[in-house]
């Protein structure tokens, strides 16, 4: 939905994917290989907190429109400070993408 196109997929828990010139990796916490494994001391990895990327958008608001639309959801509603304005996109595992239109 956000134009990102695929690099890599081998196996349900890695993704690789691009969007100009920003590689995106994904790794689901499953505990059995890569990135995804748990910590020596024992706390697995959660989406959903405040970490998140930023894309930089040209229409906001046509883009939130076409994204509701798909029935993707928001963690808040627009804000609007100097330099722009973002609204927080949850994606697919509840983790954050931040759209930014600059002003």
């Amino acid at each position: 939905m956000l134009g990102f196109k695929e690099v890599m997929h081998p196996n349900s828990d890695f993704a690789m994917l691009a969007l100009d010139d920003m590689r995106l990796i994904l790794v689901r916490p499953s505990g059995r290989s890569g990135g995804g494994q748990y910590m020596k001391d024992g706390p697995a990895q959660t989406p959903g907190r405040w970490d998140r990327i930023s894309i930089d958008v040209e229409d906001l608001d046509s883009l939130i429109n076409k994204l509701k639309d798909a029935g993707c959801t928001f963690r808040n509603d627009v804000v609007v400070g100097f330099g722009g304005k973002q609204i927080l996109l949850n994606d697919p595992s509840v983790n954050l993408v931040e759209l930014f239109q600059h002003y």
